[in-house]
């Protein structure tokens, strides 16, 4: 395998599937199936997901409903209902897992530490991680990357609907171009949304690539980790 040990960020709209809000039991399946064969496969595996498919903080702000920090700690609470949803999921398909979370919530999880998630990936089991970063202001991406540095993964992989980073929107503009490997100097001169720059900021400064691939084409995670060219690379 082309990697030991990744970190895979999901976004919460991932798991809405073709609905408007909540979750599809549907993409629960898919992605399920997906996590089953990277650990048949000896890939040590956790993940991050965001909640924006049930509450996002900033859009909470801005629309006047709470201010800022309220609205991301309902955030973080809105990722622990899509991690244990995720976990359910993949204990159906036989895949051990524990949920870690950055706020206490000893009854459906175990809090953050380090060296406690390390030695559960050692194991084979999947980590998953809840409550971002358990600060407000800060992002799930920046809560990847955060995590894939304490865990020392060798790769963050941010899964999409997108089949990599193009030069702009490919659902808005025909004439975009998809890059195959491109620079984190890149990624800024160019003003790419790939994740926000304190994530990027962190995963530059501890040379820790990013892969942008499309999450919901079957059988591409796998391949990406035996080391096809799938999605777009950040280095």
């Amino acid at each position: 395998m082309q990697y030991k040990r990744v970190l895979l960020k999901l976004s919460g709209e991932a798991l809405q599937g073709d609905q408007q809000f909540g979750i599809d039991p549907k993409m629960l399946e898919q992605y399920a199936q997906e996590i089953k064969g990277v650990v048949e496969a000896g890939i040590e595996i956790a993940i991050v997901i965001g909640g924006g498919n049930i509450f996002r903080g900033i859009q909470g702000a801005q629309g006047g409903v709470v201010d800022r920090a309220t609205g991301d700690y309902m955030g973080m609470l809105a990722t622990m209902i899509n991690a244990m949803a995720l976990q359910g999921a993949f204990e159906k398909h036989g895949i051990i897992t524990r949920l870690l979370s950055a706020i206490k919530m000893e009854q459906v999880s175990e809090p953050f530490i380090r060296r406690r998630a390390m030695r559960h990936l050692e194991k084979g089991r999947v980590v998953i991680f809840g409550a971002g970063t358990g600060n407000p202001y800060f992002t799930t991406d920046t809560a990847a990357s955060l995590r894939a540095v304490e865990i020392e993964a060798d790769l963050v992989i941010k899964g999409t609907r997108v089949d990599g980073i193009y030069s702009a929107d490919p659902e808005k503009d025909p004439n975009a171009t998809k890059f195959e490997n491109i620079t984190f100097k890149d990624v800024y001169d160019m003003g790419l949304q790939v994740m926000d720059l304190t994530a990027i900021t962190l995963c530059q400064e501890n040379k820790l690539p990013i892969v942008v691939f499309d999450m919901n084409k079957r059988g591409n995670l796998l391949k990406l980790l035996q080391g096809e060219m799938v999605g777009t690379t950040v280095r």
